[in-house]
């Protein structure tokens, strides 16, 4: 399957859902992070920094990374942005669309995840001037990096025991932001203490936490047991 992750800025994708991804490109689906802004400014980062931090950590989680070059501070919810995205989901055929949470106190991830639910409806417009063909992602999910101090109830935990080094190495790349600056030393920890938490719900080592906005079906009803 083609999967996309949808971040506001590089190493949100990373922070979330950092083992899911590692766990889906070992399952061998193609995965995408849309990375909608630089990131920057930040008090101890640059473009150039930010753009290299985040090649290291594509690498690391073995997927794929563009950037849509929008201002950071300042994601804004319209048409353009819509069929901006769009244009990735149709040229990516992407399948299954991890997007941020919808609760959250940044204003770039609130627009953004309203953002992308539209533009998984717009990818399939006919008659429109969207690149690529008309292409409907058959899933949204919901994946959490928010800045709300809040302790989310999922819908389902992805049991990615056994890539959690890769998460922590990928967030690790970022010296920008988690070395360099005292102020955010302490996240790296507490993402990690976060992932093992959740996995301990599920009878897990590691676990991250999904919302789906739509029902999720299953038929095979033992893939339920941990």
């Amino acid at each position: 399957m083609n999967i996309a992750v949808i971040a506001a800025h590089p190493d949100d994708a990373e922070l979330g859902l950092g083992a899911t991804m590692a766990l889906l490109v070992s399952q061998g689906h193609r995965v995408l992070i849309i990375d909608a802004t630089n990131g920057e400014p930040t008090p101890f980062g640059d473009i150039a920094t930010r753009a290299q931090e985040a090649a290291e950590a594509a690498h690391i989680l073995g997927v794929a990374r563009v950037n849509l070059e929008w201002t950071n501070r300042a994601i804004t919810h319209d048409l353009a942005s819509r069929h901006a995205l769009a244009g990735q989901l149709r040229l990516n055929k992407i399948d299954i669309m991890f997007v941020p949470h919808p609760l959250d106190t940044h204003p770039d991830h609130l627009a953004l995840t309203q953002i992308c639910v539209d533009a998984r409806f717009d990818a399939k417009l006919t008659k429109c001037k969207i690149p690529g063909e008309p292409h409907h992602p058959r899933r949204l999910f919901h994946y959490f990096c928010t800045h709300l101090k809040h302790v989310p109830q999922p819908d389902f935990i992805v049991n990615c025991a056994g890539f959690e080094q890769k998460k922590m190495q990928a967030i690790a790349a970022y010296k920008s932001q988690f070395q360099a600056n005292p102020k955010n030393h302490s996240i790296p920890n507490w993402v990690e203490s976060m992932g093992r938490f959740y996995g301990s719900r599920i009878n897990s080592d590691f676990g991250e936490p999904i919302t789906s906005p739509e029902c999720v079906g299953v038929r095979d009803i033992s893939a339920l047991l941990p």
